[in-house]
């Protein structure tokens, strides 16, 4: 029975050898606080919200608002309030002194309805691109910084592809934006999570689909929709 139980003992002191020089070597190769025990000290941390400017909006959503370092999608039928709820975030995140940011792909932002909402134009970054590749890079780079608290992307229809928009009118483009969204999804996962930002893309229904939403390159990665 001795023998058993200090075989056993062997076993796991070489199992917890092995297991500390995985987890050294993963922090070599990564930094440390790549890989912990969840339940240590830094691994759990409390999810920021931020208001949506509706009492009840945040009621419903858990808690408190929005979460930050997530990706948010707002998603409805044309004219049902999907700008005006991002202004009004926009304003709650400002009075908490939070920079945020405006990615117009649609170039329809008014600024007179954005101050009347409790918006400050002032203070607000606001970018109008040309392509959806750019109006991507432009959000990567803005949550990259760290100094961004919020980015708002308006909207995913209005994302052209730079290959559709120097193409013939008769060219085929099935696909093209899907893998541009999919490829942009992943990138700013991670770099969302990292620097608390919170990006929130502004999307349309399909028109034979208002009532449902479609699946698309972002449902994986949306944390609220």
């Amino acid at each position: 029975m001795a023998d058993l139980l200090s075989m056993d003992n062997r076993k796991n002191s070489d199992k917890q050898k092995a297991l500390d020089s995985a987890l050294a070597q993963i922090e070599r190769q990564f930094g440390k606080g790549s890989i912990m025990k969840l339940g240590s000290a830094g691994a759990i941390t409390e999810i920021e919200a931020s208001s949506t400017g509706s009492l009840g909006l945040d009621i419903a959503l858990g808690i408190g608002g929005l979460p930050m370092g997530r990706i948010i999608e707002i998603y409805g039928p044309e004219s049902s309030g999907k700008t005006t709820l991002t202004l009004h975030c926009i304003a709650e995140q400002q009075k908490k002194g939070g920079v945020c940011a405006f990615v117009d792909a649609e170039h329809a932002l008014d600024p007179q309805y954005a101050r009347k909402l409790g918006v400050d134009i002032d203070e607000l970054l606001i970018s109008q691109p040309d392509t959806g590749e750019q109006a991507l890079e432009i959000t990567d780079t803005l949550v990259r910084s760290g100094a961004v608290n919020m980015v708002i992307v308006d909207s995913v229809a209005a994302l052209t592809p730079k290959s559709e928009l120097e193409g013939d009118m008769a060219d085929s483009s099935v696909g093209v934006q899907a893998r541009l969204m999919s490829k942009a999804m992943r990138k700013l996962t991670g770099s969302i999570s990292k620097s608390q930002c919170m990006a929130r893309p502004r999307r349309r229904p399909a028109a034979t689909r208002s009532s449902s939403i479609p699946r698309s390159a972002s449902t994986s990665v949306v944390s609220v929709r």
